[in-house]
């Protein structure tokens, strides 16, 4: 779009931005608004994608085109970035059940969280094992608090807006974090031959 125009929109809400593109403005709209989140969505998809870069291009752009389509009838019931999200993690789901993958998630960085930082540096082999229960126990959690304890993780959200992008209540959410963690840490102990003693704190 001219410069003047470019200039003009980014000044623009997100709520206004939807409310032209639904007045026949689509280009420029929708361009405004994809400059203005590709980055945090293309980063939280590679979060949720392990860190593989493609997997994560291919979400986000899904993401955008789903946006495109559904823009008419956002009514800015939530903020457009947490609708979006939404969008995003549905994305998320229907690629893994298609895949019938794991849930892909960075699993040496939640074993970082959730073993004690005492784990000696060449304790290299438990670290492994841990590891890997971690993405047992994972697996075996309810759908609900696993895509809980995956967004609490990776912590791209405050609580209010993962709570409104997944559909639940604040008290709900940490309830489900919590219940998460503590299966996750069981699992583990009971399982492991390595020596827990810290796991981290529901919070």
């Amino acid at each position: 779009p001219p410069m003047a125009l470019r200039d003009e929109y980014t000044l623009l809400t997100d709520e206004e931005l939807a409310a032209r593109f639904r007045a026949g403005e689509r280009d420029v709209s929708f361009t405004m608004l994809v400059e203005r989140y590709q980055k945090r969505i293309y980063l939280s998809a590679r979060r949720m994608a392990g860190g593989n870069h493609d997997e994560a291009d291919d979400i986000a752009q899904e993401t955008f085109v789903k946006m495109y389509e559904a823009l008419d009838g956002f009514r800015g019931e939530a903020k457009l970035y947490t609708w979006l999200y939404r969008i995003m993690m549905n994305a998320v789901i229907h690629r893994t059940r298609k895949k019938k993958t794991r849930n892909a998630v960075n699993l040496d960085d939640v074993g970082d969280s959730l073993v004690s930082s005492e784990l000696s540096p060449d304790s290299r082999m438990e670290k492994t094992e841990t590891t890997r229960l971690i993405e047992e126990a994972i697996e075996q959690l309810p759908p609900k608090q696993r895509e809980v304890f995956l967004l609490r993780f990776y912590d791209e959200l405050p609580y209010e807006e993962i709570a409104e992008a997944v559909g639940t209540s604040v008290g709900g959410l940490k309830a489900n974090y919590f219940h998460a963690v503590k299966k996750i840490g069981e699992y583990v102990k009971a399982k492991s031959t390595v020596d827990l003693s810290a796991l981290v704190s529901a919070g």
